[in-house]
């Protein structure tokens, strides 16, 4: 007579990968979770086993990073770098205000800003000759032109890849979700995609997905799954092993732990900081992602990107700004001044990205056009420069006056100040070998 498992009823040497399989996807429901679900939940599950170090022979300045990213290309003209003295038509409708650095001038939108001008640097030459917002986007994510051959992985993927996760949490979180797919893994593989909160923590009713047991799964019952899986994992141990069970694997591992860990879940809770500190920040979308952001940090992930806002101003570039900018100006300045009083600015780099800028001269309908010749970014923490403005635009704003800062640079300081050694090559489909960084040379200027 045949043998058959005492588990499932069928027989036990002709189980192969896929009975294992339905095997474990009837666990997920058990845990409220669809195959969806695992599907999106694998796919962001990095594989562990890339321990934290510096490959550059030094301890590395960062130890995570916050991505704030404004959608659509920010003008420089309107907020980091105002044309103080130029015509009307080049200078545009807002005013500017004074900082804390002797003659540097910020919009009239960026008060809070211009008082902690002295702890953050302004990059003011950034360049680049990617005019669409999609081949902008992916430069400013991968540190790569875009290219039909190859998909490049971002920048979050990357670290994912190199250093791997810390006390249970992913290591590359977006919030509220990837803003666009070249926030995501490239050649590098759905393990080391972002986890996405899928909600807003601005939002009164802000649940991250896949943090909590779904209805009718009590600890108890979770605890019985936990060890139903260990009765699977040792009935098939001796099993020749498939990628895709060894993927399903990581998935159980990254799944159990995250919802397992109450330090883990705790750090997305951005309902438990004090009430008046979410005020300083301001209850709104740039000031509660930003206060996500410090946690998560705080907490361990090493890659946080955070995008706010739509600054593609064609039109009425006075209103548009006036909407959100004095939002982001508030979160910005509380960030800093928070990660510096944490004493997490030192080990935490900051950055403020765009896709590109916008063009010198208003246009008829009150707004500015895509313009990547030169635009404006901003840096902070991590072995930056305090108080630096880097580079300058000419007097119209239209190309780099001086220090033109490429986006191979950008990438290639990024990445030194975490550890990772941007001439490193990692492998692309076919065993190919791609560079982290292709050009770029460190911008040592930027540093202290």
């Amino acid at each position: 007579m045949r043998k058959t498992c005492g588990f499932c009823g069928s027989a036990e040497h002709g189980l192969g990968p896929n009975r294992r399989n339905f095997l474990y996807v009837g666990l997920l429901g058990t845990l409220g979770l669809t195959l969806g679900d695992w599907l999106k939940f694998e796919a962001r599950a990095a594989e562990a086993g890339a321990p934290a170090g510096n490959s550059l022979g030094k301890a590395p300045a960062a130890k995570s990073v916050i991505q704030i990213y404004l959608p659509g290309g920010i003008a420089a003209q309107e907020t980091f770098d105002p044309k103080v003295y130029a015509p009307i038509e080049y200078r545009g409708p807002l005013g500017s205000i004074a900082t804390k650095l002797a003659g540097v001038h910020f919009s009239e939108h960026l008060k809070k800003t211009a008082e902690i001008a002295d702890k953050i640097t302004v990059v003011r030459s950034m360049t680049h000759g990617e005019a669409a917002h999609e081949r902008g986007t992916h430069n400013m994510f991968t540190g790569y032109r875009p290219n039909p051959a190859l998909t490049y992985p971002s920048f979050g993927s990357v670290v994912a890849h190199e250093l791997g996760p810390r006390e249970n949490l992913p290591p590359y979180v977006c919030i509220p979700n990837e803003p666009s797919p070249y926030a995501g893994t490239g050649y590098l593989g759905p393990s080391y995609g972002a986890f996405s909160l899928g909600a807003d923590p601005a939002s009164g009713s802000f649940a991250v997905r896949d943090l909590s047991l779904p209805a009718g799964v009590d600890a108890q019952r979770f605890a019985q799954r936990q060890r139903m899986r260990a009765v699977v994992d040792e009935h098939f141990s001796k099993l020749e092993k498939s990628d895709v069970l060894d993927g399903m694997d990581t998935f159980y591992q990254r799944a159990y732990s995250l919802i397992s860990s109450d330090k883990a879940r705790a750090a997305f809770a951005v309902n438990d900081e004090p009430a008046a500190l979410r005020d300083t920040y301001g209850r709104n979308e740039a000031g509660q992602r930003m206060l996500l952001a410090r946690r998560l940090v705080e907490a361990g992930v090493r890659f946080v990107s955070l995008s706010y806002g739509g600054w593609d101003h064609h039109d009425n570039i006075k209103n548009g700004m006036a909407g959100g900018l004095p939002q982001f100006d508030q979160a910005f300045a509380a960030l800093i001044n928070d990660l510096e009083t944490r004493g997490l600015l030192q080990s935490t780099l900051v950055m403020v990205t765009t896709e590109f800028g916008r063009t010198p001269k208003i246009n008829a309908t009150g707004g500015r056009d895509h313009w990547p010749k030169v635009f404006s970014i901003v840096l902070a923490g991590a072995g930056t420069k305090r108080g630096l403005v880097y580079g300058s635009s000419d007097p119209t704003g239209a190309e780099p006056e001086n220090n033109p800062l490429t986006v191979e640079d950008f990438a290639c300081t990024l990445y030194t100040q975490l550890g990772i050694d941007p001439d490193k090559a990692l492998l692309a489909p076919g065993n190919r070998p791609v560079r982290i960084v292709y050009g770029g040379q460190l911008a040592k200027e930027l540093l202290a």
